[in-house]
């Protein structure tokens, strides 16, 4: 695997919606926000979901971390930065969520997934070399 780190960054304004009755995000919802971020990156490398969905293999995220730093609030803008940092055994992606105004940290965390058989259940570590070859041309090109 190369040391080259595959980023993508979105910007998100947070919606009414997704505030509680103090007027902060839920914690609930920055799952969400990894997720628009995580299909961003997925989308660029060649491997998002509809990619994910004709292939032979299912991709759960079977683990999530997530540290709070400081609350979002209705209408602030966020950037949500994630970063590819594994595709040889699993997908590793972490996430770095930032005011856009002051640049200050919001939350930081990541997710794994792996990519599980359709047809069996089984998990397949290391990764499809199909896949793995999909993230590895995605950074050979960049590194040229």
């Amino acid at each position: 695997m190369s040391k080259l780190l595959v980023r993508s960054a979105y910007l998100h304004e947070v919606p009414f919606h997704d505030v509680d009755a103090m007027g902060i995000v839920w914690h609930g919802h920055y799952a969400k926000y990894f997720e628009l971020a995580r299909c961003e990156l997925l989308d660029r490398i060649g491997f998002g979901y509809n990619a994910m969905a004709e292939s032979d293999w299912l991709w759960p995220v079977v683990k999530m971390d997530i540290k709070f730093v400081r609350p979002a609030k209705f209408g602030q803008e966020l950037e949500i930065v994630s970063t590819l940092k594994e595709w040889d055994l699993r997908l590793k992606i972490d996430y770095l969520i930032r005011d856009v105004k002051s640049g200050l940290r919001v939350t930081r965390g990541s997710t794994v997934q792996v990519a599980v058989s359709r047809e069996t259940g089984a998990m397949n570590i290391p990764m499809p070399s199909k896949v793995q070859s999909i993230f590895q041309r995605y950074v050979d090109d960049l590194a040229v």
